[in-house]
């Protein structure tokens, strides 16, 4: 496994790595109170440590992206936080997101994607955008098996966490 996803990282180094909603969010809590993550309910499933797997497997990538989607759907998840790491959140996502490559895909596009029934608007667009561009970082195993089967490269986050691949 660790050889596998190590190939994938040189492979798509300067490609690029794009980050799933669940996994940016993980990234922005964690950038705000680590502690807090395994305490709010939207990240609670994850623990400080995987921010720092998180921070250690996004600095190989020279470029990372996003699309308009991901990003509405972790504004929305920030706006749950509650204050005063709400707007923590909001000023450090306002400075983080520089460094993302943002695409938008139009939704008429994406909705006529074949899998748009069982996975909907963010997912169609990742495996819109993703296919033989970039690697993909999630940690939905429905997701990142569908996108196995269509052959876009994909790591699902929850396997580095079990396997401890640092």
């Amino acid at each position: 496994m660790t050889s596998e996803i190590e190939d994938l990282i040189v492979e798509y180094r300067q490609k690029g790595i794009l980050v799933d909603t669940n996994i940016l969010f993980l990234y922005f809590v964690g950038a705000v109170n680590r502690e807090r993550i395994s305490k709010f309910k939207r990240t609670n499933q994850f623990i400080p440590e995987d921010y720092d797997l998180l921070l250690g497997i996004l600095k190989n990538f020279q470029r990372m992206v996003t699309t308009s989607n991901i990003l509405t759907e972790v504004n929305s998840l920030s706006n749950q936080l509650g204050e005063p790491q709400c707007s923590q959140c909001f000023a450090l996502f306002s400075q983080a997101i520089l460094p993302f490559e943002e695409y938008y895909i139009e939704s008429r596009n994406t909705a006529s994607n074949e899998a748009f029934i069982r996975f909907g608007l963010t997912d169609c667009g990742i495996i819109n955008l993703a296919r033989e561009q970039y690697l993909v970082l999630n940690d939905d195993l429905k997701l990142a098996s569908y996108l196995q089967r269509q052959r876009i490269d994909t790591v699902n986050f929850n396997n580095l966490r079990v396997y401890g691949w640092s």
